[in-house]
């Protein structure tokens, strides 16, 4: 049987945040009680809550809605490395690249100084046909960062992010990759429930 790799992370109430973002919530709408037949939730969080995709109006305000983005780059063959292992033990030719930044993710704690890729690595992938980046850390930028050279970089090329992947119990390797975000109208970005499936050798 495939094996398959959730690379998400867990939503839940006091989960790290970007600081000063909208902390998650899940509180009741109806309960199962005293006649309601359903239980239902109204929640509270940030279009940028726990792994997500970053839409282009996230970082320019004429950039798509995550509601107008393809879904192509999200599900596809995808090559997982680790982050500081640069350019050289790629393919010529690839369409998504995942990051592993982390020994082990900070599930609890906000990851100070996160590691981040360079815009010149962005560049590299670009030249070699890439279509997706995918980090573990909350941004492929810095959090202090005021002009973004990596999410400008992605957006001259066209390419699509996702941030905040948990990527601990993968192998480096060639993976499919099924990370689709929600079809929500003018928003900047989307969580999303990520996975790889292994790929089996004929």
């Amino acid at each position: 049987m495939t094996k398959i790799y959730d690379i998400s992370q867990t939503i839940k109430e006091g989960m790290p945040i970007w600081p000063g973002d909208t902390e998650y919530a899940a509180d009741p709408t109806w309960i199962l009680e005293g006649g309601c037949p359903v239980n239902v939730s109204k929640l509270t969080l940030s279009s940028h809550t726990g792994t997500h995709a970053d839409a282009p109006l996230h970082y320019g305000n004429h950039g798509v809605p995550v509601d107008g983005l393809s879904l192509t780059p999200y599900l596809g063959l995808c090559h997982v490395i680790d982050g500081d292992a640069g350019l050289a033990q790629l393919p010529e030719k690839l369409e998504r690249v995942l990051l592993k930044q982390f020994k082990t993710y900070p599930h609890n704690v906000w990851p100070v100084d996160f590691p981040t890729p360079t815009s010149d690595f962005i560049d590299g992938l670009a030249a070699r046909g890439c279509q997706l980046i995918g980090v573990e850390s909350p941004s492929i930028d810095p959090e202090t960062s005021k002009n973004l050279p990596c999410h400008k970089a992605v957006e001259r090329h066209g390419m699509a992010i996702l941030e905040g992947l948990v990527l601990t119990d993968v192998p480096c390797g060639t993976y499919e990759l099924i990370a689709l975000p929600l079809k929500l109208a003018e928003v900047d970005a989307s969580p999303v429930r990520a996975i790889l499936r292994e790929i089996k050798s004929a």
